[in-house]
C-alpha cells in the first residue's frame, strides 16, 4: 500500500483492515480522510490546518485542560464514543470510516481526560473517564 501523507503503512495497527489511501483516492476506509484531503491541497495545507486547530482549540480556555500542541490522525471508530442526551437518547457524532484529527489530553487532578477532535467543518471537545465511560460534551461547534 501507498500512502498520500508519506506514512509508512506497514507499521500502522490497521494496515490489515486499510485498503490504502493512494489506492482508494483517499478513503483507505471507505470515507474521507482529512490528511489525504489536505496533502492534495499542496505542501504546507495539512501543517496549516493542524495550526488553525490548534489555535482553535486553545482559544476556547477550557479550565483544566493543558495546552493543545499537537493533532493526531484518527479513525472515526477510536474516537466516536457514545454521548447521553439530556433527552436520555444515547448519540455517535463522528463517521467511524473518516479519518480525524484529535488528540487526547490528562484533565488537570483529575483521573478523566479530554477529548478533542475535529475535521474541516466541526471540532469537539469531551470529557471522559478511562475507555470513554461517562463520556460529557464539553465543546461542540462549527469552526470553519
Amino acid at each position: 500500500m501507498k500512502s498520500i501523507c508519506g506514512i509508512n503503512c506497514t507499521k500502522c495497527e490497521l494496515s490489515d483492515t486499510c485498503d490504502g489511501c493512494s489506492e482508494t483516492n483517499g478513503q483507505p476506509f471507505g470515507a474521507e480522510c482529512i490528511v489525504a484531503l489536505n496533502c492534495r491541497k499542496g505542501e504546507t495545507a495539512l501543517r496549516e490546518l493542524k495550526e488553525k486547530l490548534i489555535d482553535e482549540f486553545n482559544e476556547l480556555s477550557i479550565k483544566d485542560m493543558d495546552r493543545v500542541t499537537d493533532l493526531n490522525a484518527l479513525k472515526g471508530s477510536f474516537i466516536n464514543i457514545e454521548y447521553v442526551l439530556p433527552t436520555g437518547q444515547a448519540v455517535k457524532f463522528w463517521d467511524d470510516n473518516k479519518i480525524y484529527l484529535g488528540n487526547q489530553l490528562h484533565k488537570k487532578d483529575s483521573e478523566r481526560h479530554y477529548g478533542i477532535v475535529a475535521d474541516e467543518k466541526y471540532l469537539m471537545v469531551s470529557e471522559y473517564s478511562e475507555y470513554g465511560f461517562n463520556a460529557e460534551i464539553v465543546v461542540f461547534k462549527r469552526w470553519n
